[in-house]
């Protein structure tokens, strides 16, 4: 886990998928920066397992209400789902609900360290890292 005292950058450049996020030193873990390269997905899980997991639930649903749903009209609500999910997988959806500080270009990398590395230089951390209960 993420949980050192030193100053933490994260940077996104390929899928960040649920529990991997968080460790990886995703949000939860309080990173100074978190930046996306235009490469990244993020997600609770990947499309495909979603566009299922989704799937499976709306058609729990249809049945609870004593609708059955034919194969072709499974695959394309699976279809409709997969569609809205991958949308919602794209770096610039996460940088618009401030999951990440922005989305950047490769090359833009080493500029974006060092200005975090003089922001963290402006402000240290004094206070100790404390992760709470751990039970053994």
């Amino acid at each position: 886990m993420a949980n050192s005292v030193v100053p933490k950058f994260t940077f996104i450049i390929g899928n960040s998928y649920g529990a991997g996020n968080y460790a990886m030193c995703g949000k939860a873990y309080d990173p100074r920066l978190i930046y996306a390269w235009p490469t990244a997905q993020i997600a609770v899980m990947s499309g495909a397992a979603a566009g299922n997991t989704l799937l499976q639930i709306q058609e729990s649903a249809l049945k609870s209400k004593g609708v059955n749903i034919s194969e072709e009209e499974k695959n394309n609500l699976l279809d409709d789902i997969k569609k809205r999910y991958k949308e919602q997988l794209s770096p610039y959806y996460a940088a618009a609900r401030i999951w990440v500080d922005g989305v950047i270009r490769p090359d833009e990398t080493r500029n974006v360290i060092s200005l975090g590395i003089e922001a963290a230089n402006h402000n240290p951390i004094t206070e100790r890292y404390n992760v709470g209960v751990i039970q053994t």
